[in-house]
């Protein structure tokens, strides 16, 4: 295959635009994405100035002009402009300055639609900033950006009462919180509850901004606002440290920050004030920072994700909420929880899980945590036929990996507990494939749909097992 076709086919299915100028910042390279950013074709592109394509754009403010002037690359920059065919676009743009033989030479930029993320994050600003506005008695849910309370953290273990106590204590408090919890555990949960509980600020915005969701050059904006002028296309618009005045702030994954913006947090916590990006005010502002992390914070801190001093500054307040695995003494709680929940929303009238599925739910390892169990319930809800949930109805992806690694744990002998339980593990899965069999009237195809198994699958099982399908059939006491 000849690498100029290859290379052509790859550039023209990319989403990506690429630009090249020379030194006088004349084009002499382009290949517009599919999603067609810049508004203009290849042959009309080649050879003129980069200004020429983008009307708005300056010397002062261009990237190219800029990496040409300075011979420093910038890097996920985030900019808004009239494109060539008068539509307002805003890119993600990387511009590298190629010097050849310690000249420069000209100047090379990715770029890539950022459009419909800056108009909906424009949005979600407006509609936060639109929802505080209301007054107390025009509330919907709880009027001030929570959902949930300290009444929906479901459990009856110890480390869960502890650390709905531990929360409570310091929900009046101004100091920050760090929470640590592996995904799935609820600390969205936990934090709109702390902030619920707090006398001073339960009335005063709530706003979550997840850090890995944006370019950190957006997320930057979106935080501390922008001033008229600051870059192409920006306007005077607060950040969400200005709409959350007075309230709570929660910056969950706050390790997806790169360390320039986690200075200028770190800023914030320490003087309490802004400046919008482009600004040489700054704003006196009252918010309590709650950020997490979905691994260790010293592990992060050690792998240079989340700087120290910023560490320091935000586990002032910890706050670890155990993985499922670590609680299974909840389990059976929150399974009744999400029963009755899924009751009303799917029409079902489930009453309960058996002792026998609750076994398994209870030797599984539940690596997605109680969101995880949440939605694992949801499904069996949907396919029961039943009133009690029982093993033919537990997903076959629990059983198999309960077996693995019941399998694996049994390998150093000797340990007649792990045996026995491989073992019942297997009657289960007989005792489930024989009330496939039977809920299936025989029919094969049937009843490997209802295990959620390949019918090959279900065959080389029945081998495993010595299942006769006759005998099964025509014999209840078997089931």
């Amino acid at each position: 295959m000849e690498y100029k076709f290859l290379l052509e086919s790859i550039l023209e299915h990319l989403d990506e635009g690429i630009l090249v100028v020379d030194k006088s910042a004349n084009v002499t390279f382009y290949n517009e994405p599919v999603t067609n950013i810049a508004g203009i074709t290849q042959e009309k592109a080649i050879g003129k100035n980069i200004l020429d394509i983008f009307p708005e754009l300056t010397p002062e403010s261009s990237t190219f002009y800029k990496v040409l002037r300075n011979k420093q690359p910038i890097v996920d920059y985030v900019q808004t402009y009239i494109n060539y065919q008068g539509v307002a676009v805003s890119t993600l743009t990387t511009t590298i300055p190629l010097i050849k033989q310690g000249e420069i030479v000209g100047a090379l930029e990715i770029y890539r639609d950022l459009t419909q993320v800056k108009e909906l994050s424009e949005k979600v600003l407006s509609l936060q900033s639109e929802l505080f506005k209301k007054k107390s008695n025009e509330k919907s849910y709880k009027g001030n950006g929570v959902i949930y309370t300290f009444d929906d953290i479901i459990g009856e273990s110890t480390t869960i009462k502890e650390l709905k106590a531990r929360a409570r204590k310091i929900a009046d408090s101004s100091s920050p919180v760090l929470v640590y919890g592996e995904t799935g555990t609820g600390k969205e949960l936990l934090v709109q509850a702390i902030h619920d509980a707090s006398k001073l600020r339960r009335n005063q915005p709530f706003i979550a901004q997840n850090c890995a969701a944006l370019p950190n050059t957006l997320l930057d904006s979106i935080l501390f606002g922008t001033t008229a002028g600051s870059f192409t296309g920006a306007r005077d618009k607060p950040g969400l440290f200005e709409l959350a005045d007075g309230g709570t702030l929660f910056l969950d994954e706050v390790n997806s920050m790169d360390m320039e913006l986690q200075g200028k947090l770190l800023r914030v916590l320490q003087d309490g004030v802004v400046r919008r990006v482009g600004g040489v005010n700054t704003i006196v502002v009252d918010v309590r920072i709650i950020a997490s992390t979905n691994e260790h914070p010293l592990k992060i801190v050690e792998q240079k994700l989340l700087r120290k001093d910023l560490y320091y500054r935000l586990n002032v307040i910890p706050l670890n909420i155990p993985a499922l695995k670590e609680r299974k003494e909840d389990i059976a709680t929150l399974t009744q929880f999400f029963i009755d929940m899924y009751n009303d929303k799917v029409n079902k009238k489930v009453k309960r899980i058996s002792a026998a599925a609750l076994d398994i739910f209870q030797s599984y390892h539940w690596p997605g945590n109680i969101r995880e169990l949440k939605y694992t319930i949801e499904s069996i809800m949907n396919f029961t036929d039943n009133n009690i949930i029982d093993i033919i109805d537990v997903p076959h992806h629990i059983i198999s990996s309960i077996q693995a690694t019941e399998m694996k744990q049994q390998e150093p002998a000797g340990d007649i507990v792990i045996a026995s339980l491989v073992d019942n593990l297997n009657e289960y899965e007989k005792k489930l494939i024989q009330m496939a069999i039977k809920q299936a009237n025989g029919n094969g195809a049937k009843a490997a749909r209802i295990l959620n198994i390949p019918r090959q699958t279900l065959h080389n099982k029945l081998k495993k097992h010595n299942i006769h399908w006759e005998v099964v059939v025509n014999n209840n006491s078997e089931c």
